[in-house]
Order: structure tokens, then sequence, then C-alpha cells
């Protein structure tokens, strides 16, 4: 790319869900500081929220920053001054990528930002599982303190955790639980090397393997077309009695109706859920009908520090595009040799 030659305003605009309807931001950070010291960024919140990402609300910006609406080929179509779209988190698959790179769009995701925050997550979940904390919380405000011996809890040690997905969350995760004393660390992966995931000391396996042998199978892979409903009736079917099932990655991957079904029947342990097929959730999901379940609105590795972590790294990759410099977590990079894109930037003062 070649550097940015004039003092032109590089226009930023952050989706509406970043602030309640008065105006107020509703994060303490998300970024804006690494603005502090580059005046080319001039930066606007749109000013109402919506499930999808409009033409309307993006007005002449050329870069947007999405929490959680959806970005769809109508949302980029025709907007000769957007250069990126950056997704406020790892995740894109509310981002037509396809759509994007058609119309000249780069986008950009926080790499490495949530590693550490999801496996936190990951890991609180595992231990309020196995030690029944939602149960035993519940025996003391209804005042049934005798009934705490039907919740004798298991510790982490001495058992196995199956990942599906070996990505940098599963990586953080297996450095988190190392001190527990854990038997074994399981992997599937299709596209991770065996030396790789042994340098980590964790062994891959294949899909069935890993369900029938782990205490905790934990999601860690995208939602794409060979993810999708990737742990359904027959996979729950191969897990342990006494295992649990987590899922912090994308609602979609795990069939939530033979989830429902597994826990109903009790041939599972139980189950902890942070996403879901539909979102946002309106009404009381079925799976909130079991004292085994622990749920949350995609907010589970939710921290102050993740906020800031993901908005300093999408706020840098807008700096550096304004620079005429490669972000880092391009998931389209070939945009960027695109003559509609070169012609954009063209336009909008660069080369």
């Amino acid at each position: 790319m070649p550097k940015r030659p004039t003092n032109t305003p590089f226009r930023v605009a952050f989706t509406g869900d970043f602030q309640d309807p008065s105006g107020k931001p509703k994060y303490r950070e998300f970024g804006l500081s690494t603005f502090h010291n580059h005046k080319q960024i001039a930066h606007r919140t749109i000013f109402e929220s919506s499930p999808e990402l409009t033409p309307e609300q993006i007005g002449d910006a050329n870069g947007v920053v999405v929490l959680t609406p959806r970005v769809t080929r109508r949302s980029v179509l025709k907007k000769p001054d957007l250069l990126a779209i950056a997704r406020f988190g790892v995740g894109y698959d509310s981002v037509d990528v396809e759509a994007c790179t058609e119309a000249d769009v780069l986008v950009l995701i926080a790499t490495g930002a949530v590693d550490r925050s999801v496996a936190e997550a990951t890991v609180t979940w595992m231990l309020a599982l196995s030690h029944h904390v939602r149960s035993k919380d519940q025996l003391v405000r209804t005042g049934e303190w005798e009934g705490r011996a039907q919740f004798m809890g298991t510790e982490l040690r001495r058992r196995t955790l199956g990942m599906v997905g070996f990505g940098r969350i599963a990586r953080s995760l297996v450095q988190l639980v190392n001190s527990f004393g854990m038997k074994s660390f399981l992997a599937y992966d299709p596209h991770v090397d065996r030396r790789v995931a042994a340098q980590h000391g964790v062994e891959i396996v294949g899909l069935e393997e890993l369900l029938a042998k782990s205490d905790f199978v934990s999601i860690h892979c995208p939602l794409e077309a060979s993810t999708r409903n990737l742990i359904g009736a027959k996979e729950l079917a191969r897990m342990k009695p006494e295992a649990y099932l987590i899922n912090t990655a994308r609602g979609g991957i795990v069939d939530e109706t033979a989830l429902v079904q597994a826990l109903k029947e009790r041939r599972l342990a139980g189950a902890a859920v942070d996403v879901f097929a539909q979102e946002p959730l309106t009404q009381p999901h079925p799976l909130a009908q079991f004292d085994n379940v622990l749920l949350a609105p995609h907010c589970i590795a939710w921290t102050e520090e993740l906020f800031s972590d993901i908005g300093k790294a999408v706020c840098q990759g807008m700096i550096d595009l304004s620079n005429g410099d490669k972000p880092r977590g391009m998931v389209n990079p070939v945009v960027l040799e695109h003559p509609g894109f070169k012609k954009k930037w063209e336009r909008w003062g660069g080369g």
C-alpha cells in the first residue's frame, strides 16, 4: 500500500450498540484512547442501533468498527468511501466476507485479543460445573442446608480435557489449566499438525475418540459450513454420562435440541453455554430448565481487560490502514490488491 501523503481525515464510525439510547457509552474502554495521538482519525458513534449495519449508518465512513450488527451485502454495496470493516472480536460469522471482498472492503478482526479472557472464562465454567456451584448456592438461598450431600463435586485433577478446535484460545486454556493436575489434553482439529499440538502437551485425535474419552468437552472452533451442527445427537451420545460440555465459541456448532434431549435423559453431567443459534434471546431458552446448566448471553468472557484489548487491536488496525500500513488481523488481504480498493484509497487521499 502507498503511504498516506495528505492530512485528509480518516473517518471511523462505531456501531450504535457501543452506547445506550441516551448516547452515553456503555463500556469504560473500547479503544478510543488509541486514537489520542493520531490526529488523522476522526471518529463518531452511529446514533441508532440495529441488527444489521445499514448503508445510511455507514455514511461517508472510511472504516466501521462493528460490535454485534450483521454486515451484509446490502451494508457494503455501493459505498465508495468505505475501506474497512473491523469486527470487534475474533469471530466474523456475522460478516459477509465474500460480499465485502466483492465490494473492495477489507475485513479486520482483533487477532489474539480474546485469548486470555475466553480461556479464563472456560476455566471458570469448568470449576463451577464440576463443583456444582449453582446448586450449592441455591441450597443456601432456599434454606435446604442438608441437601448438600447430594452435590459432591469432582476436581479437575486426573480429568481429561477435550478441545474441539486447537487455535489460540484453546492453547491459552491449556496453559491456564496445566497447574490443576489434569490427566491429559486432547484436541480435534483437522487444520493443526500433531507435532505442533504435541509441543503444548496435547494429543490430536478424531472427534469420536475425543468425545468418548473427555471429562470436559470445550468448543473452540469457528462456525462455518463444516462445523455447523458438528456436535449433534450422535456425537453427544458418545460422551461419558459424567462429562460436561462447554461452548464459548459460536451458536450453531452444537445442536441445541439434541443437547436439551441429552440433558433430559441425564446422559450428560451438565453443560455451560454462552452462544446460541439465534441471538439475541428474548425468551427463556429451553436449556434454562436444567439446574446443571450454566448460561450467559454471549458475554461470559467480557471483562474490562477484554474490551480494552479488543478495542486497541481494532483501532490500531484503523490507524495502520490510515497510514498506508498493512494492519494485523486481515481476513481478506487480497482486497488490498483490488483495483477498486486502490481507487477508493486514492479517492480518500492516499497514494
